[in-house]
């Protein structure tokens, strides 16, 4: 048989929780939004700069929290022509063109410097 036992109450714990709801992160991924958003430009390969000058980028709040999209918005024949400088992609005369990863290595320290503020704003209460 398992026996469980305590003592005391969880007041603490449920202040400490009601308060990281109601902290606003929004105003803190719209920072980063733009962040990504100059950084995602910056490192895109140029050719008319068309698709380097069409990232955007979306929060959208759930019911589970907050979720920060960057979108780019060149779309040729319905692909995403960012996804075929990233991935690369065959040509009409049967060639391959190469892709580039520019898109992980932008992004990684924007990731790195959320995660780190976030925390600090939820550790910091």
């Amino acid at each position: 048989m398992i026996t469980f036992r305590h003592r005391g109450n969880f007041d603490k714990t449920v202040s400490y929780l009601t308060q990281t709801k109601r902290i606003n992160y929004k105003p803190i991924l719209q920072r980063y939004g733009l962040i990504g958003v100059e950084a995602l430009s910056k490192d895109t390969p140029i050719d008319s700069s068309l698709t380097a000058n069409s990232w955007d980028y979306e929060i959208k709040i759930t019911r589970g929290g907050f979720n920060l999209y960057w979108t780019n918005s060149n779309v040729v024949d319905g692909i995403p022509v960012v996804i075929l400088l990233q991935y690369g992609h065959g040509t009409r005369s049967g060639s391959f063109v190469q892709g580039r990863d520019f898109i992980n290595p932008a992004m990684r320290p924007i990731f790195d410097q959320i995660a780190e503020n976030l925390w600090k704003e939820v550790t910091s209460l």
